[in-house]
């Protein structure tokens, strides 16, 4: 599935930002560049207060919120069917967590207005420290409420410093199984990165928010697809684990240690298909950008056990892109039996096997297999997919 923005979305977008006198198109250009240089390249930005910067603010809000919410989307089309539309639940409630201009809050009652799910009760709490971002947060809702004719969606802004205990301890305090959604959008890696153990404190913190999430919640963490701040997410999902505080939902099929770690240069991200709304298209062509793709990587954990798709030994996640080399196909695999490379020589080609060629990265897949040991035993070596054998694409990209 391709992902969109909504005209809804991005209406109320221009509207807020056009109604501001820094809306120079150069100026939003040199944001979008120094921006982008911030979050990819040393000295970074995370852990400074950039969306207090009257400069970066509205470059921020006019690209990076857009493509951060289809992110989020496709993400929260992973969940459950049931899982934030029963009506029965009623409110439906966020904890938007480092929310920036609202992001995440926006994303979600975006999606279900898509979904003609507008009658269910909304209400989510926007947590950041810049009180500039909650201000755009609050304009570019109320603009989108009205504009959409939401009957009833609230939105709770709260400036705080999320690495102060004593904030969150508040924040969470009487709030028990509360929430039906938990989401850290692109903020869990700006956070604690001063302490000792940066992804020990976030395991806490993370700890802490799901004290607050419903039994039948989800809690999404989504961060940028660079290397060292996924080895991070990595590391924190194997910590979280040892503490049976939840499941993986998605995108882990098992939760045994992170095979990624076992390699300093390993780490997964995702890929998703996405139409770029005609403003992003100009703004990439003005400073040279190409963002053709939503890129990101991401946790979504739950308590109550449910996972994406059954626990399965045939079934492997493609963690990499399809390489084409004279002969052969190859990706590497995550499953419960490690990271694998699986390939298939262009000979073997056949009719129970042609949906290896759909293999994209992210994409789930069943290999049914004449030797059911060959997965436990392929550690180190290329695992080859055989004329007789069936591949099926049990869950695709996005």
């Amino acid at each position: 599935m391709t992902r969109t923005v909504s005209t809804a979305v991005l209406w109320a977008i221009e509207t807020a930002f056009g109604q501001r006198p820094d809306s120079d198109r150069a100026l939003l250009a040199a944001g979008v560049t120094a921006l982008s240089q911030g979050f990819t390249k040393a000295p970074r930005l995370c852990g400074q207060r950039y969306l207090d910067q009257p400069d970066l603010l509205p470059a921020y809000l006019r690209y990076y919120l857009p493509v951060n919410l289809a992110k989020v989307q496709s993400l929260l089309d992973e969940l459950p069917g049931d899982a934030l539309t029963d009506q029965e639940a009623a409110p439906l409630r966020l904890l938007d967590i480092g929310s920036g201009p609202g992001t995440a809050s926006l994303a979600l009652l975006d999606w279900l207005v898509e979904r003609k799910a507008e009658a269910v009760e909304v209400e989510t709490v926007a947590c950041d420290h810049s009180s500039a971002a909650l201000s755009e947060a609050r304009t570019v809702w109320d603009l989108y409420v009205r504009h959409q004719q939401v009957r009833a969606a609230r939105l709770a802004a709260r400036r705080m410093n999320l690495e102060r205990t004593a904030e969150l301890r508040a924040l969470c305090s009487g709030k028990s199984g509360r929430f039906h959604l938990v989401c850290l959008a692109n903020s869990l890696n700006e956070l604690f990165n001063d302490a000792r153990d940066p992804v020990e404190r976030r395991c806490q913190m993370i700890q802490r928010l799901l004290e607050v999430l419903r039994p039948d919640g989800s809690l999404i963490i989504m961060e940028p697809a660079l290397r060292d701040p996924t080895r991070a997410l990595h590391r924190l999902r194997d910590l979280l684990l040892k503490t049976s505080a939840c499941t993986i939902y998605s995108p882990c099929l098992h939760e045994d240690a992170c095979p990624a770690l076992h390699h300093p240069e390993d780490w997964c991200h995702e890929e998703r298909a996405w139409s770029p709304p005609a403003e992003i298209s100009r703004l990439d062509r003005q400073v040279g950008f190409i963002k053709d793709s939503l890129k990101f990587s991401y946790l979504i954990l739950r308590k109550d056990g449910r996972t994406v798709v059954r626990r399965d030994r045939q079934l492997l996640r493609i963690v990499s892109e399809r390489r084409e080399f004279k002969g052969e196909t190859r990706v590497w695999t995550c499953s419960g039996a490690g990271r694998l490379e699986v390939g298939r020589l262009d000979r073997e080609r056949s009719g129970s096997n042609a949906e290896f060629d759909q293999a994209e990265r992210g994409a789930i897949m069943r290999w049914r297999q004449a030797d059911d040991d060959a997965l436990t035993t392929g550690m180190g070596r290329v695992l080859r997919v055989r004329t007789s054998d069936l591949i099926t694409i049990e869950r695709p990209t996005g």
